[in-house]
């Protein structure tokens, strides 16, 4: 079962539920592209025997981190897989993610811009000098909404302050988001591999960290993109829900 937020004979747009992988798993884990590729099937259920032997096209445009849940497209054919990629590449496909920080920034909106080194070793990413062979720019935008005490959600500390944000990516890093609002200071909530609520950088398992783990706050929440045959601007959103997302007004993203 997916949740649907617009298709036709060209792409498919879905919400991505946290805890699946955007693009093919490995063995028998759940992912999106199977899960699609099982909706299209059913709508065509007079499909020739021939056919079954070739699954539906589910071409992949992009990704989320497999905690993330948020809004993806996906192109039912190498025709729309090529405009909407050249599109990504051209800075013309809009995503913007809701997130909770840790503390607050400096400065209620403001720009990002770092140099990331993807580690093929731990599959994670680092801030880098921009000398440093293999480095690409990241850069996104942040507005803070709202700030909040962290109260429940931190019971060591409970006068924390935690910042719900809205953040569009200007480029599409390795993980973008996590890694830069870690490097500057106000790591995500419940991210146990760039850092968390405790201070000093610690990561799960490292000396000082306790405590239930707890969901990462980020979500896709807002895709735009053009439609690859009409050139029609299509807009799709989910509200964020669940976890810390819980602690702020539901109204701040209208």
């Amino acid at each position: 079962m997916i949740t649907v937020l617009y298709e036709d004979s060209d792409v498919i747009v879905v919400e991505k539920p946290a805890g699946v992988e955007s693009q093919s798993a490995r063995g028998f884990e759940p992912d999106m592209v199977s899960r699609i590729r099982t909706h299209i099937h059913k709508l065509s259920p007079t499909s020739s025997p021939k056919s079954t032997n070739h699954p539906p096209y589910v071409g992949v445009i992009h990704r989320l981190d497999k905690p993330v849940r948020g809004v993806m497209v996906y192109a039912k054919n190498q025709k729309s897989a090529a405009n909407l990629s050249a599109q990504i590449q051209e800075g013309k496909m809009r995503k913007i993610y809701a997130a909770v920080v840790c503390g607050k920034p400096v400065d209620n909106q403001g720009v990002y811009v770092d140099y990331l080194l993807k580690n093929q070793g731990n599959s994670g990413s680092e801030i880098v000098d921009n000398s440093v062979d293999g480095a690409k720019r990241a850069e996104l935008v942040y507005r803070v909404l709202e700030t909040v005490k962290a109260g429940r959600w931190m019971a060591e500390n409970p006068e924390m302050e935690l910042s719900l944000l809205d953040i569009e990516l200007m480029t599409g890093r390795y993980h973008q988001i996590r890694v830069q609002m870690a490097g500057h200071g106000t790591p995500l909530f419940g991210d146990n591999r760039y850092g968390n609520c405790l201070g000093g950088g610690k990561r799960a398992g490292e000396s000082g960290f306790s405590g239930p783990r707890q969901p990462l706050a980020l979500c896709a929440r807002k895709l735009t993109f053009y439609h690859p045959s009409t050139g029609r601007e299509i807009t799709c959103e989910i509200k964020p829900s669940g976890g810390a997302f819980g602690l702020f007004g539901q109204n701040l993203f209208e």
